[in-house]
């Protein structure tokens, strides 16, 4: 916990708005989650905008990634992007990949929700409005996951599928941490019967936790919560899962709900480099 007793704290580093968790502060891994601050875009993309492909100068995108990656101790072209499709796809990274889809989505990785590697000094992206970005890392196997998760991903299990991934690279469920970021408040995440019964359909009995009912035909749906669920049930030790339990609508984010259009925040991780200070 950080000094008033949250899981996360908020500050700022390199002149970039930030979000970290205190569970991954002494850990190998350098991780964040950026805010709508410290950046040049303007308009309803003001100022932090990371997403390409939302309307934005893509200049103005481009200089605000540099200023992200910067904010990690890296430079834009360690960083890594993925296309993501809503779904449960992984794909594993390393040093060949670092620079895609940093200054084109063309160049992205595509059609993937969850980026792991082992690589130290490689910057792993989910960008979010909403949805939960969540850090996956087991610090003793040296294995780090970046994932998006969306209504449709969190049903598939995209954290459980990057968990399986992780394992095949060497980390062990009940090592791993995980660190779950702002995303859409439950009580303003209203939604209808196809969220609601692919919920129950992908998450068992453990859907009656986060999905309740808010008027006919209507449910409201705790995405942060359906995370922690599906990460539990992935061997992801209860006591090392902790939420930022921030709306994506705060101030300080980007909310696609809220208002349209809109630019994107992200979780960004890196395995530091053996020999870089904690």
């Amino acid at each position: 916990m950080d000094g008033d007793g949250r899981a996360y704290s908020m500050g700022e580093r390199a002149g970039v708005g930030i979000l970290t968790w205190a569970l991954l502060a002494d850990q190998p891994v350098d991780a964040l989650v950026t805010t709508r601050h410290g950046g040049v875009s303007a308009g309803p993309y003001a100022r932090l905008n990371l997403g390409l492909h939302v309307g934005d100068d893509p200049a103005a995108v481009r200089e605000n990634r540099r200023r992200a990656a910067a904010a990690l101790g890296l430079r834009l072209e360690d960083l890594v992007f993925c296309n993501q499709a809503h779904g449960r796809a992984v794909a594993v990274v390393g040093a060949e990949h670092g620079g895609r889809g940093t200054t084109d989505d063309a160049d992205a990785i595509d059609g993937v929700d969850a980026l792991v590697t082992t690589t130290r000094g490689l910057g792993l992206v989910a960008m979010v409005a909403d949805c939960a970005p969540i850090v996956l890392v087991d610090p003793g196997a040296g294995v780090l996951a970046c994932v998006h998760a969306g209504w449709r991903g969190t049903v598939a299990r995209v954290a459980e599928a990057a968990v399986e991934t992780m394992g095949s690279l060497g980390a062990t469920p009940g090592s791993i941490l995980a660190a779950i970021g702002p995303a859409v408040a439950p009580e303003r995440y209203q939604v209808g019967h196809e969220v609601a019964a692919a919920a129950r359909a992908g998450l068992g009995p453990a859907s009656e936790r986060v999905v309740r009912p808010d008027g006919p035909g209507r449910w409201l749906f705790d995405l942060r919560s359906a995370n922690r669920v599906v990460l539990e049930e992935a061997g992801v030790k209860t006591a090392n899962i902790v939420t930022a339990d921030v709306p994506s609508d705060d101030e300080h984010f980007y909310s696609d709900r809220a208002r349209r259009p809109c630019g994107r925040f992200a979780v960004l991780a890196a395995l530091r480099p053996r020999g870089k200070p904690l």
